[in-house]
């Protein structure tokens, strides 16, 4: 089976696309072909990859199998998605970040450009899920430029991690990151600084 691909969908004539691929699913209460959809040049989407309606993605963009990328998200140059990673609807990602396997990433986050997320981050937006308003208060993690985020860390709703500070693996970040900061742990805290780790100074 070829990809589907709906009405509205701008895609370079140079874009790699695997089988078992939609790019311009609607979203609920949209038409086929309402949002335009678009995509940078030398785009390489691989096998069961799901793009809804209404995105801007900038060119060298790949996701690896199994990705979903909601509606109406802003997708910079030079972004990898790895496989089975979910990016939900009205993010932000600046240019040349990495998303490794199986991420997730909730509306209403901001990841600037260069940022790096490894294998099993999950960034949350709801301070207390089901409750009254939770629709009305959601807010992402905001990560800023260079920030790193270890696997199988979580961040909670509306943290900011600063410019190239690095997260440890598993930690549960519950509080703003200072920029280039090291935090482990859950709760995450300040070990030292990444100056101080041989190869980032």
């Amino acid at each position: 089976m070829t990809a589907k691909v709906f009405p509205n969908v701008c895609l370079p004539n140079d874009a790699t696309i695997g089988d078992f691929c939609i790019i311009g699913e609607p979203p609920r209460g949209k038409q086929d072909g309402e949002l335009e959809t678009r995509i940078g040049a030398r785009a390489a989407i691989r096998s069961h990859t799901v793009i809804y309606a209404g995105n801007v993605i900038g060119d060298d963009f790949q996701t690896g199998h199994g990705v979903l990328i909601r509606e109406e998200n802003q997708i910079g140059n030079h972004v990898s998605i790895g496989s089975h990673s979910i990016v939900e609807h009205h993010v932000r990602i600046g240019n040349n970040v990495r998303l490794h396997s199986n991420v997730f990433v909730p509306e209403f986050s901001i990841l600037e450009d260069d940022c790096w997320l490894g294998p099993n981050v999950v960034v949350t937006n709801a301070r207390y899920p089901q409750s009254r308003e939770v629709k009305e208060n959601l807010r992402g993690a905001h990560i800023k430029r260079g920030a790193k985020i270890g696997a199988n860390a979580t961040l909670l709703p509306g943290v900011v991690i600063g410019e190239n500070a690095l997260v440890g693996a598993g930690a549960v970040v519950t509080q703003d990151v200072p920029a280039g900061a090291v935090v482990v742990g859950n709760p995450a805290r300040v070990i030292k600084d990444v100056s101080e780790i041989p190869g980032y100074e």
